[in-house]
């Protein structure tokens, strides 16, 4: 996992493709588009989202194998859980087309509270649980970035 914020994306350590990713994305205005799917690249689909955060508990852990999650908080605050390559426990079978896997646990659980124009970078087999509330639900709209792990 890696984090930052775009305002300083290039002091993050990123590789070239992923700084690409996120400045492409952020040159096609995400903040005011429609909640949707939008394809950026051969290799790099950007998902617009609004929604509401939710308890911790009420949600699970997810795992994808071929894509990179590139996470940007355009507006609210969310609190992500996430765990090392490895952490995650008592998984679902995985769903190969859509590139996920749903898991009730991640063993040692870390958190980040994410603000507006931080971004979090989710390798593929890093768990991890974004829209998590902080205290109370509260809505957020963000951007997740799906880069295929062959453009590094």
């Amino acid at each position: 996992m890696i984090a930052g914020h775009i305002k300083n994306v290039d002091a993050a350590g990123l590789p070239p493709v992923m700084i690409d990713a996120i400045v492409q994305a952020l040159e096609s205005h995400p903040a005011h588009k429609a909640p949707g799917s939008y394809v950026l690249g051969e290799r790099l689909l950007m998902n617009v989202m609004c929604f509401t955060t939710q308890a911790a508990q009420e949600k699970r852990a997810e795992l994808h194998q071929d894509y990179i999650d590139i996470q940007i908080l355009l507006e609210g605050q969310e609190q992500v859980r996430y765990g090392l390559a490895g952490s995650a426990r008592e998984c679902d079978e995985r769903h190969e087309a859509e590139d996920y896997q749903l898991c009730a646990r991640i063993e040692a659980e870390q958190t980040i509270i994410m603000e507006p124009g931080m971004f979090i970078v989710f390798m593929p087999g890093e768990p991890h649980k974004p829209g998590c509330s902080i205290r109370q639900p509260a809505e957020i709209k963000k951007v997740v970035l799906k880069l295929h792990r062959s453009a590094l």
